[in-house]
């Protein structure tokens, strides 16, 4: 099962994709600066690539994202400002 959703932060809009695999779910809300993923991928590979990436665990769903906190970011995360235990709400709108 694929859900898409949108995602408005003042003007402007994110894409979340929900993927369902064997027994959990692949989360990604991707932004025009970044984007929030799910623990199914890699931060190191994110860092290698020098993405915008922050990780969020324990999720299972966009709604569960969206109320997360940050868990890990890459370093190129970090200098747009974005820190463990941020409130997700937050980073939206520094991805956006």
């Amino acid at each position: 099962m694929l859900i898409h959703r949108k995602i408005k932060i003042g003007r402007k809009t994110l894409e979340a994709v929900c993927f369902s695999l064997s027994s959990k779910n692949l989360i990604v809300i991707r932004g025009k600066h970044g984007y929030i993923m799910c623990g199914y991928i890699n931060l190191k590979a994110a860092e290698m690539f020098k993405d915008v990436a922050v990780k969020v665990t324990g999720v299972s769903s966009i709604k569960d994202v969206l109320k997360a906190k940050v868990n890990s970011s890459t370093s190129s995360a970090k200098r747009l400002g974005i820190y463990k235990n941020q409130p997700i709400k937050d980073v939206l709108k520094i991805i956006a």
